[in-house]
């Protein structure tokens, strides 16, 4: 099992940044890879961004950040950072930090196994 405690989340301007952080707890040597979705308001759960855990860093975005979010992570302290910057309203939504044991679609919510509570981040225009 794999506990995931996200943090960081607030109220920013348009074009500001904000920096979420996800610390992971228990038994992380299965980890494949760990990553980060958001729900805004209404829609349903997507896809942001992951990172490889255990061999090498391999990173993955969606369209909608690339350029803007960078992802990152620290094994040792087991932890993953999202960093996002020139943020927009439509960026608003509830972030969730997610672990996945085995490669495959990233976008799919089904191959996550755990999963945080998620943390609000709001941005005002």
């Amino acid at each position: 099992q794999v506990q995931l405690v996200e943090s960081g989340g607030g109220l920013v301007q348009t074009g500001g940044s904000l920096s979420l952080s996800c610390a992971a707890s228990g038994d992380t040597s299965s980890t494949y890879a760990m990553g980060w979705f958001r729900q805004a308001p209404g829609k349903g759960r997507e896809f942001v961004s992951g990172i490889t855990w255990s061999s090498g860093i391999t990173e993955y975005y969606a369209d909608a950040v690339r350029g803007r979010f960078t992802i990152s992570r620290d094994t040792a302290k087991n932890m993953i950072y999202l960093q996002m910057n020139s943020l927009k309203p439509e960026d608003t939504a509830v972030y969730y930090c997610a672990a996945r044991l085995n490669p495959g679609t990233y976008r799919r919510l089904d191959e996550w196994a755990y999963w945080g509570q998620g943390t609000l981040v709001t941005v005002s225009s």
